[in-house]
């Protein structure tokens, strides 16, 4: 019973809410093991309350126990908490509603790499053999365009060329939510667009394929978000950095409030929907500050 729920759950993310797949594959993994899991305890206590505390208590501590974080158990019970308020809804449902605790968790301070070893990436010092050739030149503008947009790999993934403003340097980007926000592109960028495009001509035509994708696999097809992630952390080893998309990302936001740029500027370039999301920055650049102070001040305390 409570499986077909979840699938139509599923489906409403899909259908009503506009999800992504990304995030409708989370509450998947999230919800389906939760299911399979009060499933059992009804078929083995028939006589217990559908909604007993015990059952959810019960499942916490399994989940704990085998070393899953308190940030991944707040996320299932935020996941949670919208699948009952969806189950409220429907008929018959009400008696699997339970009541959620609030898990209190430390947030983590996001990784960038100083603004330094981030200017590294643009000078072509790296082990890369030919580096006029299209993959060569498609990973360092992926590179580019994660740190100098603050795009996230999935956005980076779907832009295609209709999304791209030469004459005025502007990107339109479709983010969480299918929320379309629109970012700049700084000159050196958009010269080195000029030359991927021109390149990328020449790679679809010796492919013969034909797509709208802005970034192209060795099949000259759109690339995958796991080819995102393996090109970028292979471009990043060869210049001697262990970075994610999601590192320059927080490279972008922290490098531009370390510059002055108003916070919430950067909360519309990264496209977050508050601003407390935007306001872990600060708390980046203020460890950044100490770290610093504790390194060229005689009285700092610092070796």
């Amino acid at each position: 019973m409570l499986q077909k729920a979840l699938s139509r759950f599923l489906t409403y993310l899909a259908d009503k809410r506009h999800r992504s797949s990304n995030t409708v594959s989370a509450y998947r993994r999230d919800l389906s093991a939760w299911v399979a899991f009060l499933e059992r305890q009804h078929a083995d206590q028939p006589h217990a309350s559908r909604n007993d505390p015990l059952f959810l208590r019960l499942y916490l501590r399994q989940r704990s126990q085998q070393g899953v974080s308190n940030r991944s158990i707040a996320r299932f019970l935020s996941a949670l908490s919208s699948f009952q308020k969806f189950l409220a809804t429907e008929p018959g449902h009400k008696p699997y509603i339970f009541r959620l605790p609030r898990i209190r968790f430390q947030d983590e301070l996001p990784s960038f790499v100083p603004q330094v070893e981030a200017s590294r990436l643009f000078e072509h010092g790296n082990a890369r053999e030919n580096k006029r050739s299209y993959a060569y030149m498609r990973d360092y503008l992926m590179v580019a365009l994660l740190y100098t947009a603050g795009l996230r790999r999935q956005e980076l993934a779907d832009l295609e060329l209709s999304d791209i403003d030469q004459g005025r340097g502007l990107l339109t980007v479709v983010g969480k939510g299918n929320k379309e926000r629109v970012v700049p592109v700084g000159d050196a960028t958009l010269d080195d667009l000029k030359t991927y495009l021109s390149l990328r001509d020449l790679y679809i035509s010796e492919k013969g394929t034909s797509t709208s994708a802005l970034f192209l696999n060795r099949s000259g097809r759109p690339l995958s978000i796991r080819s995102v992630n393996r090109l970028v952390s292979k471009y990043a080893h060869d210049e001697g950095l262990t970075l994610t998309p999601h590192t320059l990302r927080h490279s972008f936001a922290t490098h531009l409030l370390e510059n002055g740029a108003d916070l919430l500027l950067i909360k519309e370039l990264l496209g977050h929907s508050s601003l407390s999301t935007t306001q872990k920055y600060t708390h980046v650049s203020a460890e950044s500050m100490k770290k610093t102070y504790r390194k060229a001040h005689p009285r700092a305390g610092g070796e």
